[in-house]
């Protein structure tokens, strides 16, 4: 696996794991499933709480919310009713020992000092297991909610550079002055400071040539979509050497959804059952905010990359058995995927499934301890 520059020592990108194993999206109504299939979920605290119980005592490596303020409308309303991403970790990081704990954050929704300064207090609560997942704010009705401008792609990527410029200055120094063309800071100050050193763990989902360039310049892991194991090794090579002209390593991040069953027919059906019951108004209104294109795809691109939505908000479909799955893990660990965060419908019984049949198999394969 790859090492991100400056965190060999660190836990999570401890060599032993080959893959190491996330979950994504338990703070938000829905999870990451677009869909009226029956789940027992639902973003109470006390389920994320039994989840990440859960998720550590079966040995996975962390936590990934997903960062909102605003449903997507349609029958669900996906994802509206949420926990905010910053008090979320700080709870959860006092009730937990070992798994890493994230909070989404949108860069112009939340100022870099106060930034800077939650995080350093949720690493002290945490003992240094604490990381941001930098998002520069895509769904305008949001931006648009807190009265803050949604400027161009590219434009908000030099906002985001000064956003996390001032958040490592803040980490690392005492008594600087900024001045930029977003922020200005006068005499920066802040104590505690974060027990990760330099600061903690920096993750941003950017496949565009500026995001991939942000994250190859100032995060630690790049968060990309695998559509094709093919697609996916063009993408993450293409990642890797940004970086490496930076003088730099990345950790490579990407999402799955998980339908696991005893056979194939089995995973197969329900996987149907979840996109025949899709949202489709709220599906739609995410692909048009999200700028998805669908009329200038094939139609069987279109309609794999809606199914791929309705299960798991985009992310790569992992069908079968547990040896299908496992052997499918194993093919993203081998094009350079570090970390993967997984989802389920119903995340508590369908994370129980996956520590009893899927993890054993893993360590059999190598890619887990």
């Amino acid at each position: 696996m790859a090492i991100p520059t400056g965190r060999a020592d660190h836990p999570l990108f401890d060599p032993k794991q080959r893959i190491k194993l996330g979950i994504f999206g338990t703070n938000v109504s829905n999870g990451c499933s677009i869909s009226t299939a029956e789940s027992s979920f639902r973003p109470t605290w006390e389920q994320n709480l039994d989840l990440a119980l859960q998720a550590e005592a079966l040995g996975f490596d962390l936590l990934v919310p997903v960062g909102r303020w605003k449903g997507f409308g349609g029958e669900t309303d996906f994802n509206g009713d949420c926990l905010e991403v910053y008090a979320w970790a700080a709870a959860l990081a006092a009730r937990t020992e070992r798994i890493h704990i994230f909070a989404t954050s949108h860069v112009p929704t939340v100022h870099p000092i106060f930034a800077a300064k939650q995080a350093a207090t949720i690493d002290r609560i945490s003992n240094g297991r604490f990381g941001i997942n930098v998002v520069c704010g895509w769904f305008t009705p949001e931006m648009e909610m807190f009265g803050a401008q949604q400027l161009p792609h590219d434009e908000r990527y030099v906002r985001a550079t000064e956003w996390i410029q001032v958040c490592k200055r803040l980490w690392q120094e005492q008594g600087f002055d900024y001045a930029g063309q977003y922020y200005q800071v006068k005499g920066g100050y802040m104590l505690p400071k974060p027990v990760q050193q330099p600061y903690p763990l920096l993750i941003n989902a950017g496949i565009s040539p500026a995001g991939i360039d942000y994250a190859a310049r100032e995060m630690d892991v790049n968060f990309c979509i695998v559509s094709t194991l093919e697609q996916g090794e063009g993408l993450i090579g293409q990642i890797r050497a940004k970086a490496a002209g930076y003088g730099r390593d990345i950790g490579i991040m990407t999402s799955a959804a998980v339908v696991c069953r005893s056979s194939e027919s089995e995973a197969r059906a329900v996987w149907d059952h979840i996109v025949a019951r899709g949202d489709m108004a709220a599906l739609d209104n995410l692909l048009t905010t999200f700028g998805v294109q669908s009329g200038s795809m094939t139609p069987e691109a279109a309609r794999e990359l809606t199914e791929r939505f309705i299960v798991g908000w985009g992310g790569y479909p992992l069908v079968g058995t547990p040896q299908q799955v496992a052997r499918e893990i194993g093919r993203l660990a081998d094009i350079g995927v570090d970390i993967l965060l997984l989802s389920w419908l119903d995340y508590g019984p369908e994370l129980n499934h996956f520590g009893e049949q899927v993890m054993p198999l893993l360590k059999g394969m190598g890619l887990r301890t």
